[in-house]
């Protein structure tokens, strides 16, 4: 039982001594804490735009493989009429 009272006189001295401090110490976190999240914000800004054009710059690339693959295919179809090419699934 001896160890539950140290227990208890700890725990209390500990919340106590928070009570305390905590009215000093959270102003001061929170002027700290702001410039903090407002960089976070920026920075998570900056990297979705940048990710925003990157994409762009990857969806035109693709766009203009696809076409290129579509004027291949087309001209392939042109040269070789549609009865002389497999059907899909058949070699």
């Amino acid at each position: 039982m001896a160890w539950l009272k140290g227990n208890i006189v700890t725990g209390l001295a500990i919340g106590i001594g928070a009570a305390i401090i905590a009215p000093l110490v959270v102003p001061a976190l929170s002027k700290a804490a702001k410039p903090l999240a407002k960089a976070a914000v920026k920075g998570g800004l900056v990297l979705f735009e940048t990710s925003k054009e990157k994409l762009a710059v990857a969806h035109e690339l693709v766009d203009d493989l696809l076409a290129e693959a579509r004027a291949e295919l087309a001209a392939e179809g042109e040269a070789n009429p549609a009865e002389d090419q497999p059907k899909l699934g058949q070699r």
